[in-house]
C-alpha cells in the first residue's frame, strides 16, 4: 500500500489560486499561457511605440492600417496576432520580431 505524503498548507495566495484552479488541469495552463504571451505582445508593441514617440494614429500610418487594428494589437485580450502584422509594426518601429521555441515546463511530481 502506497502512502501519499500530505503537501504543507499553502499560506501564499498565488499558491493557492495555482492548486485551485490550474493543478491537474493541463487544459488551463495552456489557455493561461496564451492569455500570458497575447499580454506580453501587447505591452511590448505599446511600449516600442510610446518610446518612439508615436501615437496608435501615427503608428498606424506607418503600417498602412487603420488606428483600431493599433489599438486591438495593444489590447491584451485580443488574440488575432498574425506574424505578418507583427512584421510590419516591427519594421515601422526599426524592431525585428524574433520567435523561440522553448522546452515546456514540466513540473515533477513528487511521490
Amino acid at each position: 500500500m502506497k502512502t501519499h505524503r500530505k503537501r504543507k498548507p499553502a499560506t501564499d495566495a498565488v499558491e493557492i489560486l495555482h492548486r485551485r484552479y490550474y493543478e491537474g488541469k493541463p487544459d488551463r495552463i495552456a489557455a493561461l499561457e496564451e492569455e500570458r504571451a497575447n499580454a506580453e505582445i501587447a505591452r511590448k508593441i505599446c511600449e516600442l511605440r510610446t518610446n518612439a514617440g508615436l501615437t496608435q494614429k501615427q503608428l498606424a500610418a506607418l503600417v498602412s492600417t487603420t488606428t483600431s487594428v493599433i489599438c486591438r494589437l495593444e489590447d491584451a485580450d485580443y488574440e488575432g496576432h498574425s506574424l505578418s502584422m507583427l512584421r510590419r509594426v516591427a519594421a515601422a518601429l526599426k524592431q525585428r520580431v524574433e520567435i523561440r521555441f522553448l522546452p515546456a515546463k514540466v513540473k515533477k511530481r513528487v511521490a
